[in-house]
Formats: C-alpha cells, sequence, structure tokens
C-alpha cells in the first residue's frame, strides 16, 4: 500500500539549511498526489564577500551533501531532487553532475535522481534552445567560467550575463522583483534565444513566467526546469499554470 498523500510520487528534496526559496517554490508547483520532503544541507549563515567566500561557501555545501541525503531516505521517496544549482556544474561541464549523482547513489540506492545539470540540457532541447543565451544568477565573478564551461558543453555561448554578487546564502532570498526584472532587462536583446536563471534560492519563478509574457522568449528559472525534469522523469505530465511554457506546454 503507498503513501496516502503521495499516492502518485514523494520526491525527496536535498537543499542547503540557507534556502528559503526552493522549498516554497517546489511546493507551489507540486501537482495532486505527489509531495516533496526536504532535507536541509546544514552550512553556517555567514557573509560572503568574495570570490574566495564564494569558493568556500560551495565547498561546505559540497561536504554536507550526504549527510542530507542519508535524513531524506528515511522517508522512503521515490525520487531525489537536488535543490541546488552550483554543486551541479562547479568544476566545469557535466562531470561535477557525474560525481554527484555517483554520491547519491551510494547513499539511496537506484532512486531516479534530478539535478539542474540534468534538467537543464533537457530544457533546451523542449524548446529548441541551440545557440545563444544570456545568464543571470546570484553568485560572485567565480562562478564564470564555470558556467560556461557548462554551456559550453550544450553547444550554447552565454552572450551577456548579470552576476548579483549577493551579500550571503540567506540575502539571495532577499533579492526584490525590481531587481530581478532590472537585471532581465540588460540581459535581454535579439542575440539571444533565451534567459537562464542560476542559483537555487533566488526566488525566480513567478518573475521568470511572467517575463516571458513581454520578452517573447523563454525564461528558465533553474527551480522551475529542476522540478519539471523530476515530474516528467517521473511520469507526471500535468500541465501546472503560472510558471511559464515549460510546464505548461511540455
Amino acid at each position: 500500500m503507498g503513501d496516502t498523500l503521495a499516492w502518485r510520487r514523494k520526491y525527496g528534496v536535498v537543499t542547503p539549511s540557507t534556502n528559503t526559496v526552493v522549498q516554497p517554490e517546489y511546493d507551489n508547483m507540486r501537482p495532486p498526489g505527489v509531495t516533496n520532503h526536504i532535507a536541509r544541507m546544514h552550512i553556517p549563515d555567514e557573509p560572503v564577500r568574495s570570490d574566495k567566500d564564494f569558493d568556500e561557501l560551495i565547498r561546505r555545501i559540497d561536504v554536507a551533501l550526504e549527510a542530507a541525503i542519508d535524513r531524506v531516505v528515511t522517508c522512503r521517496p521515490d525520487h531525489i531532487v537536488l535543490g541546488i544549482s552550483a554543486e551541479s556544474i562547479w568544476g566545469g561541464g557535466l562531470e561535477p553532475s557525474r560525481k554527484i549523482a555517483n554520491r547519491i547513489r551510494e547513499r539511496a540506492g537506484d532512486l531516479p535522481i534530478t539535478q539542474a545539470a540534468d534538467a537543464l540540457p533537457a530544457a533546451f532541447k523542449a524548446l529548441g534552445i541551440k545557440r545563444k543565451i544570456g545568464l543571470l544568477t546570484p553568485y560572485f565573478p567565480v562562478a564564470t567560467k564555470h558556467l560556461n564551461q557548462f554551456f559550453d558543453e550544450f553547444g550554447l555561448e552565454v552572450v551577456r550575463s548579470v552576476h548579483l554578487s549577493c551579500s550571503g546564502p540567506v540575502e539571495i532570498g532577499f533579492t526584490t522583483e525590481r531587481e530581478l526584472i532590472t537585471s532581465l532587462k540588460k540581459i535581454d536583446g535579439d542575440d539571444i534565444e533565451a534567459i537562464v536563471q542560476f542559483g537555487a534560492n533566488l526566488p525566480m519563478g513567478q518573475v521568470a513566467a511572467e517575463a516571458e509574457r513581454w520578452l517573447f522568449k523563454p525564461v528558465l528559472a533553474v527551480n522551475t526546469v529542476t522540478y519539471w525534469h523530476a515530474l516528467r522523469s517521473g511520469g507526471i505530465n500535468d500541465k501546472i499554470y503560472g510558471f511559464g511554457k515549460l510546464l505548461w506546454e511540455h
């Protein structure tokens, strides 16, 4: 007999302890019969003032992965979702995400896994994004080389980017809609096919969906793309309104 509330799918979601956006955004996209269960990767709430500080933040998140997986598997999830995007690409290309998947399997067995590095290529294919994109992140400029190497794997060129250099992991969630919209306008142009947002604590889901209406192109918020991939690869094909073209049409 299956879980009474999760009669379709039960997701174990791993995200940093400082992240205040993944849980509510995933829950807002959750269709009937699907439940999300959060495991927190413990990291300190400390300021980030430089590229060096940001590198250290990623290191601390990475160290906390196994303990969070151990906690979440005790609820017997059907699927593991990594609710952090930077860790999937830190180190260049697809190799970091493959190593993370192997580490998760060592603790969780053969459960399906979704992370940003899986979800974004699937979204590019679904939406026909093939060449040039813009990029928005809350990161420091140190992220640029990692992100460019990741997108190079799919033949995509980052034409313009805005890195908000947020002052701490919790502060990422303080970013206002006005700041996000202003950044999108700086990035947009006739020379790009889509805008991609990295940084799972950036409150971008609904802003991205609205921006698609006036930019007339895909605006891919990483939480939306990741949860879309988890749903679709789990056999959940519901149309979900309010989070953009990807969840509504694909």
